[in-house]
């Protein structure tokens, strides 16, 4: 499956805002959406029209980059939100904070998304006492994650615990002395503090 490998911060600049897509470069003044916003390219700083069709191609572009999914996992995502009791575009939104790598991220054992899915990748965590090693496993209530015993000796993983700026959601429960992590509840709209209408990416399947 093919996958974006050039340089993230011109996603954020397609997209008009910052989509934390580099850690803590995303908080300094060296940040290109602070110092350029404006579309990337040639074409770039042109006016483009406002219709329908494109804000909600927008948002739905927006939020697969947030995490950094491609578009046939979004299509499979939204079939699963669609069955599911409640509304739809929250229920999407649900599924996605509960892939692993996005758990790990909101756990504070990766600087962004896209280390932590390269991190899963490695193999670095446990699920349940289990080794888990894709990115897009779905967690439930009660499971624990923990980082393997063997990893916790470098000096990635000690730099992130050293600097580990605490629990910012309520659905986890972080140690990070222990270097683990449980789910104690799911994810509601106001725990998901990413910046989308959601009700936009629905509408643009719905057609």
């Amino acid at each position: 499956m093919a996958r974006y490998t050039g340089p993230v911060c011109r996603l954020c600049r397609r997209e008009g805002q910052k989509l934390y897509l580099k850690g803590d470069k995303c908080y300094t003044d060296k940040c290109p959406v602070s110092r350029r916003n404006y579309a990337p390219g040639q074409h770039g700083q042109a006016r483009s029209k406002d219709t329908e069709y494109g804000r909600q191609l927008r948002e739905k572009q927006k939020v697969r980059r947030f995490y950094g999914i491609q578009e046939n996992q979004m299509k499979t995502y939204f079939a699963l939100a669609d069955k599911m009791q409640g509304i739809t575009g929250e229920n999407l939104l649900k599924i996605l904070e509960l892939r692993l790598d996005n758990v790990v991220y909101r756990m504070g054992f990766a600087s962004s998304r896209k280390e932590a899915r390269q991190l899963v990748r490695h193999g670095h965590f446990t699920v349940n006492g289990q080794k888990a090693n894709i990115p897009s496993i779905l967690m439930k209530v009660g499971d624990v994650v923990e980082v393997k015993e063997k990893s916790r000796s470098s000096v990635k993983f000690k730099e992130l615990i050293e600097n580990h700026k605490g629990n910012t959601v309520k659905w986890l429960e972080v140690s990070p002395e222990e270097y683990r992590g449980r789910i104690v509840a799911e994810p509601t709209r106001e725990d998901i503090d990413i910046p989308v209408e959601e009700h936009l990416i629905v509408e643009l399947y719905s057609k």
